[in-house]
């Protein structure tokens, strides 16, 4: 019989958070995901914000 392992890994290594991406000006779709992750924001749905930024880069990614 093996002798369990009984040690935790190492923790993860975690870099500081992205600032919050800037709208491209001129641009409606940005304007609209700026909307809604204000309005997230005013209603504490932190998660919501967070998913925003991630659709908002990503749109913007696109762009390029």
């Amino acid at each position: 019989m093996t002798k369990p392992t009984t040690t935790m890994d190492a923790p993860p290594a975690l870099g500081l958070p992205l600032d919050e991406p800037m709208p491209s000006a001129g641009c409606g779709v940005c304007a609209a995901l700026v909307r809604q992750r204000t309005d997230a924001q005013a209603a504490g749905d932190y998660s919501k914000v967070s998913d925003v930024n991630v659709e908002l880069r990503s749109h913007q990614a696109a762009d390029r």
